[in-house]
């Protein structure tokens, strides 16, 4: 099971109204004003000694907290979150009331250079246990046998990007969190993809992109025409179709590991359909038809792809946060020598048994 940002939301907003809770750390004590929506902000009203002030848990903090738990893995809130937000402990504390998620303190490794590596008591951790609920509204302080070996967090690279508009080039520098996100996950989807041994089409509207300083459609591992690919020929409807495709991965000549559109705003359906048109054309074929999208947008994707018109795709989700993962892990490691089936580790299975799906009234 996979937390999401509303789960967190739904969770605190189940707490007891109305009353003060006391930080983990015992300093400070925050209330709930209220939420704003099933994935926030959540409103709180911060109180010191001092003074008391009202502050906001962002959509976004959520967001990454919901994507940095696994079950009966403790977490260390403010190593997430770094000093990117001032109310990390405010939301850990409404975390830790809730009957899920429990206090622990974990051993960590102090290598420091020594032969020998030293095991010291660990700093506050945050564990999610659903298994294991305790009273709702209160702390509770489990132990646990983990020992934590922290490594340096992974930032996420992107030289410099140049876009076409409007014929002209307009050069960006991009980084993680400004516009034209779709650019930088093709290009991490291209740079997987030439890692793993795979050929990348690239949609046409997309091969002006310049990614550190060689247009995109110049990189090796990219088709320049579907129409000569093997897979494609004798079914020139179904290349004329996939050409507006963001991006499609092959392999040897006769496998096609992943059919992909990026949609990073919330009109999944245009995705969706091109995907669909495609299939119409193309013979069956075993592929992995993926919406790459925000983690935000997880449940818009598991609602339009679960959808009668869309579920002959199957559709996989593949978040930004698991590109990122893995081109994180291309880049450094140059990982090689493994299969398609690789991909099944960081894309999700999102289409539910149609007994499962509950419609809305």
């Amino acid at each position: 099971m996979k937390l999401t940002c509303s789960d967190l939301v739904q969770r605190i907003k189940n707490l007891p109204k109305d009353r003060y809770y006391t930080y983990i750390s015992g300093k400070n004590s925050i209330k709930i004003l209220r939420i704003e929506g099933p994935e926030g902000p959540i409103i709180v009203q911060r109180t010191t000694s001092t003074k008391s002030k009202e502050e906001t848990i962002s959509t976004n903090m959520l967001w990454r907290v919901a994507n940095a738990f696994r079950e009966g893995c403790p977490i260390n809130i403010d190593r997430i979150l770094g000093a990117s937000y001032n109310t990390r402990s405010a939301l850990e504390t409404l975390l830790a009331y809730t009957p899920e998620f429990h206090t622990c303190r974990p051993h960590r490794i102090e290598e420091q250079g020594l032969m020998e590596p030293k095991f010291v008591k660990g700093h506050k951790y945050i564990i999610w246990l659903p298994m294991q609920p305790h009273a709702n509204g209160l702390l509770n302080t489990v132990e646990t046998d983990v020992v934590i070996s922290e490594t340096q967090q992974q930032d996420t690279y992107y030289n410099n990007i140049q876009l076409e508009d409007d014929a002209s080039t307009i050069t960006k520098k991009i980084d993680i969190a400004i516009d034209r996100r779709h650019a930088q996950i093709q290009v991490a989807l291209v740079l997987i993809g030439k890692q793993l041994g795979f050929r990348t089409w690239v949609a046409q509207n997309d091969k002006g992109i310049i990614y550190n300083n060689e247009r995109i459609c110049n990189i090796d591992s990219v088709i320049t025409s579907l129409q000569q690919e093997n897979l494609m020929l004798g079914h020139p409807k179904a290349a004329q179709a996939a050409k507006l495709i963001d991006c499609l991965w092959f392999k040897n000549g006769r496998l096609m590991p992943a059919v992909m559109e990026i949609e990073h705003s919330t009109g999944v359906t245009s995705g969706l359909e091109r995907m669909k048109n495609f299939q119409g054309y193309f013979p069956p074929f075993p592929t992995r038809y993926t919406i790459v999208a925000p983690d935000e947008l997880r449940n818009k994707v598991i609602h339009e792809a679960n959808k009668e018109h869309f579920k002959s795709l199957q559709c996989k989700f593949f978040p930004y946060s698991a590109v990122e993962e893995l081109y994180n892990l291309c880049e450094r490691r140059k990982i090689r020598g493994v299969n398609e089936e690789f991909l099944d580790s960081f894309m999700e299975d999102i289409v539910l048994e149609d007994h499962l799906i509950v419609k809305s009234s």
